[in-house]
């Protein structure tokens, strides 16, 4: 039997990792950040428990790359979805609702992960996080930005707060308040981007994330 090729190993690695990124999201959204082990990942993924080390150094680093991840493939989808637009404003409008649908909708998972930011290790930069930064870095200058070094961090800034604020413990912030804020913000209408009154009670909680963990090289990988 002739050893496999390196793009045929390449691509098992590649589609370990995406498995490994998935498990990390549905289990921490399942039971929360310390209940989740390496090996519960490893063994959601289907894969050896030491292949996860081969990917990240840590649970906090895996963790962080999953939820960037969700994150970037969730506004990807929102800004490209149709009708396609290329109204700065709209963009903008769909971006903000994307992030706050996840604090709504996957308030455990986004909870955990602006707890992980807080921790020594602070905020990790990877492939899902740079991704990440380039769609609201994009955004900001299609809304109009003359200093997008400024006005993206401004921008990224805000959004943490606002998905900080509904997802702290007992006393979170409505996500109706803090999208009227950021709309007025960044002078959009409230009926751009997708309107909480728009959508059924509870958000669009989607139970099968695979298309945000595509193993097709076709969808759109950006974690090589």
């Amino acid at each position: 039997m002739s050893p496999r090729s390196a793009s045929v190993n390449e691509e098992l690695r590649r589609r370990s990792r995406e498995r490994l990124l998935q498990a990390a999201v549905e289990l921490v959204s399942e039971r929360g950040y310390e209940a989740t082990t390496l090996a519960d990942i490893a063994d959601r993924a289907g894969s050896a428990r030491g292949l996860v080390s081969y990917y990240f150094p840590g649970k906090r680093q895996l963790v962080q790359s999953a939820v960037h991840r969700l994150m970037h493939r969730t506004l990807e989808e929102a800004l490209e979805r149709e009708p396609h637009t290329e109204d700065g404003r709209e963009r903008m409008a769909r971006a903000i609702d994307a992030i706050m649908g996840l604090a709504r909708d996957r308030t455990v998972l986004m909870r955990q992960h602006m707890a992980g930011l807080l921790q020594a290790e602070g905020f990790v930069r990877c492939p899902e996080q740079q991704r990440l930064a380039e769609l609201l870095r994009d955004t900001a200058v299609r809304h109009g930005s003359q200093d997008v070094d400024h006005d993206y961090p401004i921008l990224r800034s805000q959004l943490m707060g606002a998905v900080y604020a509904m997802v702290l413990p007992n006393a979170p912030l409505p996500l109706t308040t803090l999208r009227t804020d950021l709309f007025a913000r960044y002078r959009l209408d409230w009926e751009q981007g997708v309107p909480p009154d728009a959508e059924a009670p509870g958000g669009r909680c989607d139970t099968d994330l695979s298309r945000f963990f595509a193993t097709d090289p076709a969808a759109g990988d950006q974690s090589k």
